[in-house]
This record gives structure tokens, C-alpha cells and sequence, in this order.
């Protein structure tokens, strides 16, 4: 897989759709959420796009500190359901990381995790802050990593 992070302005038409069905394909009907994923956010963004075969397969969008939450912030993290296996989360997620160690150095990182991913960001070295709450009807937490 080859990661790829762009600002709003520089994803193509292409890759812009195909976030956007990632995203939808997993987070709405995946997951039988309904929810507004257009939030007005994606413009502030930097998207991190994970590539295979020129498809988006993985995906999450970084914000600088203040844009989203106080800290700086990793969400929308995605893995095409069929690329599950391959690591591909742990892979853009490392990549998030790194960008965000280059782009916002001496920042703490975080994220609204769903509940049963606990695990896999604690081993990314976030750690759980604040009290499980239900965003979207999913039960989430808070996690930071300093």
C-alpha cells in the first residue's frame, strides 16, 4: 500500500469520491450508522490516503491543533473491509503519526476512538481519558497520546 497525504485543495476529483465512499461504505452502511459525514471539516483537513491499485483502501484526516480538538487530531480512520488483513490500519495510522511529528512537532495527539478499537490504539501509544460516551449511537472514548 502507498500513503499519500494531501491537503483538500490537492485531492483530485477521483480521490475525493473515493474517500468519500470509503468512508460511506463503512461508517453508514457497515457499521448501519447514519450520520452527516460531511462536516465541513474535510476543507481543514490533511488526508491521509492509503493506495492500492490506485484505490483508496485506507484513509484517516489529521487536523492541526485547534481545528477539531484542542490537541492536534487523527479521525474518520478507515479500512476498506477487504483490506483488513493486510495491517493496512496500523500502516495509516503510523503514517498519520509521522506526518503529524513532521507537520505539528511537541504536540499531544487526539482522537474519539469507537470503543472496541481500545486495544489496537493503545499499542499506537494512546491512552484512554474521560468517560466512554455514545457519538452517533457508537460508543466512543477519548484517547491522547503525549
Amino acid at each position: 500500500m502507498e500513503v499519500v497525504v494531501k491537503t483538500f485543495e490537492e485531492l483530485t476529483n477521483t480521490e475525493l469520491y473515493q474517500l468519500m465512499r470509503l468512508r460511506s461504505e463503512v461508517f453508514v452502511v457497515e457499521q448501519d450508522c447514519v450520520y452527516q459525514d460531511l462536516d465541513n471539516k474535510d476543507q481543514k483537513a490533511l488526508h491521509v490516503l492509503g493506495k492500492k491499485d490506485n484505490k483508496i483502501v485506507a484513509y484517516t484526516r489529521v487536523f492541526k491543533p485547534g481545528d477539531y480538538f484542542k490537541n492536534t487530531s487523527i479521525g474518520r480512520v478507515v479500512v476498506h473491509e477487504k483490506e483488513r488483513k493486510f495491517g493496512y490500519g496500523m500502516i495509516i495510522m503510523e503514517a498519520s503519526l509521522k506526518e503529524i511529528k513532521k507537520r505539528f512537532p511537541d504536540n499531544s495527539i487526539e482522537l474519539s476512538a469507537q470503543t472496541y478499537l481500545v486495544k489496537f490504539y493503545t499499542s499506537l501509544g494512546f491512552k484512554v481519558f474521560g468517560e466512554e460516551y455514545l457519538e452517533d449511537g457508537i460508543p466512543h472514548i477519548r484517547m491522547i497520546r503525549k
